[in-house]
């Protein structure tokens, strides 16, 4: 048998995944198979899967071999499209909101307008925010089991900025941080972007595997670890405070530094205290007011050790300079006036009625979730494949993300998350109801 190029067997086999002759969900020859076919070596074979990976048109899991992808899916779906088309029900992303909070940012406006302190919301801003406005989001935190100074709190733009001046001040290319296998795809995207390393460490419905994590740090020089302890994205657990004693105990036998992501859990009424709490020392606790109030308002805020608050503020200077004044005044009078405290009370309750509808829908269908989160993770039976189920709820005009936007480990899980959040109960229920519709046929 002739022998083919590398590159020649690469160009062939992706002119036919995109011309269709290698139909989506296709499984091709194995590694050993393929080199025999062709007359390569075997790790010439794996080398051209991988190219082919890279490109897009396959997916290599674990086990059960080499796939073609449904290449009219968008690549990284869930995290890279953020636009939704006109018609499509948005079951991918989250952006909670309540009747009556348009005309909430209008009476703030008009307050703020009255007010004798507009001119110097003109000006430029401490980089860590004005320090009755730390202190509004010190006493705020009380609620959430957390006792900080105000000195010790910072002001950002959203949780997304949080995560990305910790990241920029506090770590530097190459260290390593660990994190859940499946995890928040924002920090997925910024640790990337920063060169940082992330190891997946194994977890289940209620919480990281510990164990992995100790045998972790006793083989690598890890830095920190990730973890959302209070309503884990996207598997809706909630850490046991004996689990979250146990997270601090590694983390001060190894010197790790702890990231602890708090962006929903304003939506669990009864909760362990933060890992911040139990170990304030080594812990830095991000969170912001995008899902408790709204996207638009990009106020965040980071609480870490007095340390740590100089290397913060560089990170912020060097990004934003400071958080918008008039974003900040608004929010801080909406926590002085209790208008964040009801706000939180009721998004709860609206989540905890949209867990209740998917319960009733998806009643023969098994996920994971939260009772009063925004969100349900739903694995796929076996012989099912999460582009495909993908792809055939767009066809639907639905639109929802798989787990490779979430996934940090070699293995992707045929998965979707459904974000049930984003649009009104009568569409809401419609799509849940596509949705057991297609996953029952495709499984």
């Amino acid at each position: 048998m002739p022998r083919f190029r590398y590159k020649v067997v690469v160009d062939t086999l992706a002119a036919d995944i995109r011309a269709g002759k290698l139909p989506p969900g296709a499984q091709l020859p194995t590694h050993r198979e393929l080199a025999k076919q062709k007359g390569i070596a075997l790790v010439t074979a794996s080398r051209i899967y991988a190219e082919l990976e890279k490109m897009g048109l396959v997916s290599g899991e674990t086990g059960r071999g080499t796939f073609v992808r449904e290449t009219s899916l968008p690549q990284g779906h869930g995290i890279d499209q953020q636009d939704v088309a006109a018609g499509m029900i948005d079951l991918n992303f989250n952006y909670p909101s309540l009747p009556g909070q348009a005309d909430l940012l209008r009476m703030a406006l008009r307050q703020l307008a009255l007010s004798g302190d507009l001119e110097s919301l003109l000006r430029y801003q401490p980089h860590g925010g004005r320090m009755h406005e730390r202190a509004a989001v010190a006493r705020h935190l009380v609620d959430r089991g957390l006792v900080t100074e105000p000195t010790r709190v910072l002001l950002v733009n959203g949780a997304q900025h949080g995560l990305t001046v910790t990241l920029m001040g506090l770590f530097r290319p190459g260290d390593i941080i660990a994190a859940d296998s499946l995890t928040y795809p924002g920090f997925k995207v910024l640790a990337k972007t920063l060169h940082l390393e992330l190891v997946a460490l194994p977890s289940s419905e209620s919480g990281p595997d510990l164990g992995a994590l100790e045998r972790l740090c006793t083989s690598r020089p890890v830095r920190a670890i990730y973890t959302m302890p209070t309503l884990h994205n996207p598997l809706g657990w909630v850490m046991q405070l004996s689990e979250r004693e146990r997270l601090v105990s590694i983390a001060r036998k190894h010197d790790l530094m702890i990231i602890e992501d708090a962006a929903y859990a304003y939506l669990v009424e009864t909760a362990p205290p933060p890992v911040t709490q139990l170990a304030p020392e080594r812990t830095v606790y991000v969170s912001g007011f995008s899902k408790s109030v709204a996207t638009g308002l990009r106020v965040g805020f980071v609480a870490a050790p007095s340390q740590l608050i100089a290397s913060l503020e560089r990170a912020i200077r060097s990004t934003t300079w400071n958080t918008p004044g008039i974003l900040t005044a608004i929010i801080t009078a909406w926590l002085d006036d209790g208008t964040v405290a009801r706000l939180e009370i009721e998004k709860r309750r609206d989540a905890q009625a949209r867990q209740a509808m998917a319960a009733e829908t998806l009643s023969d269908i098994r996920y994971v979730s939260h009772p009063s989160s925004y969100f349900l993770w739903l694995p796929l039976a076996e012989e099912a494949r999460a582009d495909r189920i993908t792809m055939a709820l767009m066809q639907e005009q639905i639109s929802v993300s798989t787990a490779e936007p979430f996934a940090i480990s070699l293995h992707v899980p045929h998965a979707i998350r459904l974000a049930l959040g984003s649009v009104d109960m009568r569409a809401l229920e419609s799509a849940l109801q596509q949705v057991a519709s297609v996953v029952g046929f495709h499984s």
